[in-house]
């Protein structure tokens, strides 16, 4: 082979390897409920809440933080470019600050150069990064933060068309809000001249969305804008067994249609209900904290700590009601606490323990069951379960596939299930037990066709959380 042809053999395969690394640009399915990648594949939203990546990490932390979470099957890592630990007058880990003199206007290089390699670096991995341009306290809320306010509508445009036009060949989408409502018009003229920016600057290659406050949703807070491209909603850490599903229902009987997805449920190991327990001063834990900076006196919360378990049932409730994926959450990874450092919402551990913490493993088992099926079939249809169904943490959430070619159970305790198949097609059957916990399944052996059919999981511990899936055998290979 000449030299010539052995460059031009080089040229196409870094072009086509290029190309599949650059196929996840996301993009809404046919039917508005779902995403895909330019290659028409179903894209899976399995999110991380690392809101101070681009803050606090310097470039070895953030490419840890980056393969660990490519490896757990994480698919969109959400991070902030203006972040909420004071992230205009606190400079990264590298010691740059964002802006020339608190300008939006004026971008620091070097600032954004780290944003560049944690980007790349990202993509590199498969990660697809969900970016908030700002947290909302640096735009005007009821709900001020650490501020400083800075954006008004002019340059609010600028910001958004420089990163848009920066970025415009990344694996991303955008998130505006940064758990905040909308205060006023004059507000939601800011957020609509950022997005116009980045829009502009992008020439409309991704996809933007607004992150709300908690327990609330995008369509809550926005007149439906044009930008809107998806909605997103904050279930928030108010309480175990919160209602998520809620929240999907609401939005998906929004017209038009679009998809929605759980943004920021409750974190694994953030206290429950924190603001009532905590006013938010500097030092205010300080005779309760360990050698590390970890709270040590987990009475102080008398509700409790979010589990892993906890987080599983708010995943499997937000699938089955129909949401297009969900974002995990850890309370020391979105803060990237470090050891010896001052937290804003008390710790359990460190950021690097953390990322190893039982839910967050849970959460590929949780991807892996979602893949194996057509996913974006998905209708949620509470009228499957003939149990009595409270609304509370004996609910049972199900779901029929479009095309009655399954149907999906989840039980966030273990009991016995009473459920009407007469939607289901086919004549032959097959079924099994998934274990959320460990992606373990029990194949249930001489599935009868009957209705109502009458299961019960394998195990009955307290904890002991099951996805019950039955096919339609003649259709399974078509799922595939």
């Amino acid at each position: 082979m000449t030299k010539m042809k052995r460059i031009s053999v080089l040229l196409v395969c870094f072009l086509i390897l290029f190309n599949v690394a650059n196929s996840q640009e996301l993009r809404i399915t046919s039917n508005n409920r779902y995403f895909e990648d330019s290659a028409g594949e179903p894209f899976f939203w399995l999110g991380d809440t690392a809101w101070e990546l681009f803050h606090k990490l310097d470039r070895e932390e953030a490419t840890f933080y980056l393969k660990t979470r490519a490896k757990q099957g994480f698919t969109v890592i959400q991070a902030v470019v203006l972040a909420e630990r004071d992230g205009v007058r606190s400079p990264n880990a590298n010691g740059d600050l964002p802006f020339h003199d608190l300008d939006p206007t004026k971008p620091n290089e070097a600032y954004f150069s780290h944003v560049d390699f944690i980007i790349d670096e990202a993509n590199k991995h498969g990660l697809t990064m969900g970016i908030l341009p700002t947290w909302g306290d640096k735009v005007f809320s009821k709900h001020p933060g650490a501020g400083p306010i800075i954006f008004n509508a002019a340059n609010a445009e600028t910001y958004g068309r420089f990163l848009g036009n920066r970025y415009r060949n990344k694996n991303l989408v955008w998130i505006l809000g940064g758990d905040r409502l909308v205060a006023n018009n004059e507000v939601a003229q800011i957020w609509d001249a950022m997005a116009r920016g980045l829009d502009e600057g992008d020439q409309g290659s991704h996809l933007i969305t607004y992150h709300p406050r908690g327990f609330s949703s995008s369509s809550d807070v926005l007149d439906n804008p044009a930008w809107l491209d998806f909605n997103m909603y904050q279930s928030g850490h108010e309480k175990r067994f919160l209602e998520v599903y809620r929240f999907a229902k609401k939005d998906l009987g929004l017209r038009p249609q679009k998809p929605t997805v759980d943004g920021e449920p409750a974190y694994e190991d953030i206290p429950v209900k924190f603001w009532e327990y905590m006013d938010f001063k500097s030092g205010e834990f300080a005779d309760q904290v360990d050698d590390s900076g970890n709270i040590k006196d987990k009475t102080i919360f008398p509700e409790g700590f979010f589990s892993g378990y906890d987080v599983r049932v708010l995943a499997y409730w937000d699938m089955l009601a129909g949401a297009a994926g969900f974002t995990y959450g850890n309370n020391a990874v979105w803060q990237m606490q470090k050891e010896g450092e001052t937290f804003v919402i008390p710790t359990l551990t460190d950021w690097k323990k953390a990322l190893r913490r039982p839910g967050a493993e849970s959460m590929q088992y949780f991807k892996r069951f979602f893949k194996q099926i057509d996913f974006t079939k998905i209708v949620s249809d509470q009228e499957l379960i003939l149990s009595d169904n409270p609304e509370n943490e004996d609910q049972i959430r199900a779901a029929i596939a479009n095309d009655g070619s399954y149907v999906l159970v989840y039980l966030a305790k273990p009991r016995e299930v009473k459920l009407d198949l007469t939607e289901m097609t086919g004549e032959r059957l097959q079924g099994f037990w998934y274990n959320p916990r460990n992606g373990k399944r029990k194949t249930i052996p001489k599935l009868s066709t009957s209705s109502p059919l009458i299961l019960q999981p394998p195990t009955n511990e307290l904890e002991d959380d099951w996805v019950l899936l039955i096919q339609d055998r003649d259709k399974i290979k078509d799922d595939k």
